[in-house]
């Protein structure tokens, strides 16, 4: 997969831009803070008996009393975005085929967009929870000498999802690191940029990384084996990690349908706080969840901005 010889330009250009940039706003119209709660045991299993009393939210620190529980699931409106740069071309089957297995995970009141992101990123324009049509979306073929736009690509699929009110998740696959702009004088999304605009909108974002698989690389004509020099982005994991959401990195005869309907049962099985921000001081507060099982590990996003006035 190539980058562009102008992204470390770019890079410094912007550097001191993001540097300053605006906390992200909490999201106006409640004065309830949401937050989306995945808990798994030491295992990584998932763990779905836990009830009000277990939990624990703090707001900098200090205990806030719940306002808002439900271990329900709750409808989600999913967009799924899939590198189609050319090093993804020995993958195109696999990546199909896992997809139609997340489709079939989806429930009655869950919708879904599919979007891919190459030489251009395009997503459908309207949800559905169709199978037949979510799987006509899937793309069939592979660009040469395709970039990776990873962060414009995300931040994209972010803008479909902010004016929604249901649970709101984007889930990026990709094989390869961000590659910049795709032409001079395009602005340059940064990771902080997407992270950002994920938590001010509560986009919980969800990264499955795989290797390179390209005809002509070791491993390029085995289905099950995705062993080549290049390496998906590591700030997949990061963006998965501040947001709330999930991260895993599918190796050598790793099973990649295996790994998409996981992400749909996790989305299905996760707990919804809700607690009263207890200072309405527009800054960045950190939220910490604790859980009053030992063998309970929770993870959900890290912070929000707490509203003004």
């Amino acid at each position: 997969m190539s980058r562009l010889c102008l992204l470390a330009v770019f890079a410094i250009a912007f550097a001191q831009a993001v540097s300053t940039q605006q906390p992200p706003v909490f999201r106006a119209g409640t004065d309830t803070v949401r937050v989306f709660v995945t808990v798994t045991d030491k295992s990584e299993r998932l763990l779905t008996d836990l009830a009000r009393d277990d939990f624990q939210i703090l707001d900098n620190g200090r205990p806030q009393p719940l306002t808002l529980f439900d271990s329900t699931p709750q409808p989600i409106r999913l967009v799924v975005m899939l590198d189609v740069s050319t090093s993804m071309m020995g993958n195109l089957p696999l990546l199909r085929t896992a997809c139609v297995e997340l489709f079939g995970h989806l429930r009655d009141d869950d919708l879904a967009r599919v979007g891919t992101f190459g030489q251009e990123i395009t997503i459908d324009p309207t949800f559905t929870r169709d199978p037949a049509s979510l799987r006509s979306s899937l793309p069939t073929e592979i660009s040469p000498n395709a970039p990776t736009p990873l962060w414009r690509a995300m931040n994209e699929a972010i803008n479909t999802l902010a004016e929604l009110e249901e649970r709101r998740v984007v889930l990026v696959l990709s094989d390869g690191k961000d590659s910049g702009p795709r032409k001079f004088g395009e602005k340059y999304i940064t990771q902080l940029e997407v992270v950002e605009r994920a938590q001010r909108d509560e986009v919980m974002l969800y990264g499955i990384g795989m290797r390179s698989r390209m005809p002509g690389f070791p491993g390029g004509g085995d289905i099950r084996t995705m062993l080549t020099a290049d390496l998906p982005d590591p700030g997949l994991g990061t963006v998965a990690l501040e947001t709330g959401g999930g991260y895993v990195e599918i190796k050598a005869h790793d099973n990649l349908a295996a790994a998409f309907a996981h992400v749909a049962d996790e989305l299905h099985s996760q707990y919804l706080l809700g607690f009263t921000p207890p200072a309405r001081d527009g800054k960045v507060h950190k939220i910490e969840v604790k859980i009053g099982r030992k063998d309970a590990k929770p993870r959900a996003r890290k912070n929000y901005v707490a509203p003004k006035g």
